[in-house]
């Protein structure tokens, strides 16, 4: 079910540490080392300066009806001058631009209006989320600690966070947002994300954050990252964005120390919000104060890029952790590629949408692309197919394959649409549960 062409980002929030590329890319300094000084400036735009305008006075006509005439229209002009100013008031009363006014300084005599961003939508949203942040500090027993965040999503103490962050961790602090200490326990791993759930002991006062719908998100939206950057003394850390992308994939180093080989993240939110180290695990909230997304990376080859995995790719692990349940993610096996016009017309696909069930092999040839014995398999899926709908919902870029299958539990039988040899045919498929080493 993973998807081999996505390009490959090759680092993440580096360190100056030389620890474990996955783990110095979204942990604090475990030496204890000061953080970057903190810029000694900020520079703001200077106010724009008002111009005064002046004129002669026009010469007064020498006869009567000319001292009238000019009498008229200095009047005609006052009437509009005060409609005029009038209308413009009622306007800025209106957009509420008026409220933001200046009074020029008494030596210059000039009017100035000046105008403020307004961040009562972020600051609105903050009081709804920020006190679920939680920050949550690992040690491996070998002296290596690690810094990341979490979000409590259940007020009895069930935390989201990411798997890099708890890996290896042989004990686990949670410092909740009026600094009390907690000890947090790993309820399980997931087998499909960079997610994990953290459990810790319910006390009064915790407090759950709303959780959100990430399906109709929209490019350009605002985004809220919230987090620890830079270790343990930054905790809710906030920085603002927008929703830069949608269905992201991406490709990090394996969080096995032993391990050279990557790990496939799909699907994912890509947002300009800075996210640094120590904010993995963290909630990306909208701005009606609900959490879209985990945040799980950063390219260091580049600015304002960073990725967080949509909450709605979540739910089902949070759900089966209230439960009591283990955590698991169903599984079809096959690989597919998912199709757009550019591989419909490089592949002379007779569709333009849809998995189309291929694999290539290392000498780049057609190879099996359902694996034996797989629930796929099982149902009769067979490589070149094109599965077009997976329980009516049609698959395309905005709804990949992996993406529609989340939502359904392992042993659910759901019907998979299929085109082949210039028909459509419909298979009962049998989910069968995810294997813990499926890329």
């Amino acid at each position: 079910m993973s998807n081999p062409n996505f390009p490959e980002i090759q680092r993440f929030e580096p360190l100056p540490d030389q620890r474990h590329s996955w783990r110095t890319a979204f942990v604090g300094d475990p030496s204890g080392a000061t953080g970057p000084t903190t810029p000694e400036r900020w520079f703001e735009p200077a106010a724009s300066q008002g111009t005064a305008f002046g004129g002669t006075p026009p010469t007064t006509p020498s006869r009567g009806y000319g001292r009238g005439l000019v009498g008229v229209l200095i009047a005609a002009s006052f009437v509009g001058s005060i409609v005029g100013a009038g209308g413009t008031y009622l306007a800025l009363s209106a957009s509420g631009s008026s409220d933001s006014a200046t009074a020029a300084s008494a030596s210059s005599g000039l009017a100035r209006v000046g105008i403020q961003s307004d961040t009562s939508t972020v600051i609105a949203a903050l009081k709804q989320v920020g006190p679920a942040v939680v920050q949550i500090s690992t040690d491996d027993g070998a002296g290596n600690q690690s810094v990341g965040s979490g979000i409590v999503y259940d007020s009895r103490g069930w935390i989201l966070t990411n798997r890099h962050v708890i890996t290896g961790a042989q004990t686990i602090s949670v410092r909740l947002a009026d600094d009390r200490q907690l000890t947090g326990t790993t309820y399980g791993v997931d087998t499909l994300t960079d997610l994990a759930i953290v459990k810790v002991d319910s006390v009064a006062g915790l407090t759950a954050a709303p959780i959100g719908d990430s399906a109709p998100l929209q490019v350009g939206q605002l985004a809220i990252a919230i987090g620890s950057p830079l270790g343990l003394n930054y905790p809710n850390t906030v920085t603002t964005g927008i929703v830069s992308a949608l269905g992201r994939d991406i490709t990090v180093p394996s969080d096995n120390p032993a391990s050279s080989t990557s790990v496939g993240l799909h699907g994912l939110i890509q947002t300009d919000a800075a996210i640094n180290p120590g904010n993995s695990g963290g909630p990306l909230v909208d701005a009606s104060g609900q959490v879209i997304g985990v945040t799980t990376a950063q390219a260091s080859t580049a600015q304002g890029i960073g990725f967080a995995i949509p909450i709605n790719i979540a739910k089902p692990i949070m759900q089966q952790a209230l439960a009591g349940e283990k955590l698991s993610r169903p599984y079809i096996g096959v690989t597919y590629e998912l199709i757009d016009l550019g591989l419909k017309q490089r592949q002379n696909l007779p569709l333009g949408q849809g998995a189309w069930v291929h694999m290539d092999d290392a000498s780049g040839n057609s190879a099996e692309a359902v694996t034996p014995g797989s629930p796929g398999d099982l149902a009769g899926i067979k490589t070149g197919d094109i599965i077009t709908k997976v329980e009516g919902q049609t698959i395309d870029p905005l709804h990949r394959l992996e993406d529609v299958l989340v939502q359904y539990p392992p042993g659910r039988t759901v019907s998979v649409e299929i085109y082949r040899a210039g028909g459509y045919i419909t298979l009962k498929v049998t989910l069968g549960t995810r294997p813990a080493s499926t890329n």
